[in-house]
């Protein structure tokens, strides 16, 4: 009973950190925060299933690309637009510095700079083009707009957990005591719950067709790649460095999805 009662805390401290669904009457310690990105796949099922029921909900009064932009928009009130923060401030880091410790400073900058703006536009535009695309390739197969749905579902979740397995292996790039929004997230991953982290990610995959599954390598080799530039440029990551990793293999899973379905 206790160890149920730890992993619910953790899991609502993932909610409280990762969306802005609000827990009234939950108070959370900093231990609770420590477990909380072992359940970022589970925010993961939660953003992707609300990002999901917005698109087809708009698809029945507007075009396809007023339903993207609607999905885009909802997406980022629920999160927060909290990972395209990260997505943003790397850009600007790796983009502008050229120095470990310049690119730190450039990533804790609250400004954004053109790597970010332009880092920005890229994401989110080559978002609102694939989920219209991502609906065409489901129409395509025998599941229709049920593709679509497991498929953001997908991203969302195995993206989450692309980032959440970055922290196992690399050390944490700042210097203890560095102020961070994320430095209460930092701990270091078990076997065991990175395992979980993994299969929860790779859950809403079950619902898609076998061939869905090619992501899978996919997203391994462009985790390791950007692990493997991460240790080369910083020497490890920061919470940016997992907002980031969240929105690029997200986008990576939609480009292959739409190319494979």
């Amino acid at each position: 009973m206790k160890t149920l009662l730890r992993e619910l805390r953790a899991l609502a401290a993932g909610v409280v950190f990762f969306t802005r669904l609000p827990l009234p009457g939950v108070v959370l310690t900093s231990a609770d925060m420590g477990l909380a990105v072992t359940y970022l796949p589970v925010c993961g099922w939660l953003v992707g299933g609300w990002a999901a029921l917005v698109y087809v909900l708009a698809a029945c009064w507007w075009t396809p690309l007023v339903a993207s932009l609607l999905s885009l928009g909802a997406t980022l009130l629920f999160t927060g637009a909290l990972h395209e923060d990260g997505w943003a401030d790397v850009c600007d880091g790796l983009g502008g510095g050229h120095t470990r410790e310049r690119v730190l400073a450039i990533m804790q900058d609250s400004h954004i700079g053109a790597f970010g703006v332009i880092g920005l536009i890229f994401a989110l535009g080559l978002k609102i083009t694939l989920l219209p695309a991502l609906v065409g390739a489901g129409e395509g197969g025998t599941a229709g707009a049920g593709v679509f749905v497991w498929s953001v579902l997908a991203a969302h979740s195995l993206s989450r957990a692309s980032a959440t397995a970055l922290m196992a292996g690399l050390p944490y790039a700042r210097a203890e005591g560095t102020a961070s929004k994320s430095r209460g997230l930092v701990c270091a991953l078990s076997p065991a719950r990175l395992g979980g982290v993994v299969l929860l990610g790779l859950a809403p995959l079950a619902g898609l067709p076998l061939v869905a599954w090619l992501v899978v390598p996919v997203v391994v080799a462009a985790h390791l790649g950007y692990r493997v530039w991460l240790r080369q440029r910083l020497g490890g990551y920061t919470g940016d460095c997992l907002g980031a990793c969240q929105v690029g293999t997200e986008l990576v899973i939609y480009l292959t999805l739409v190319a494979v379905l």
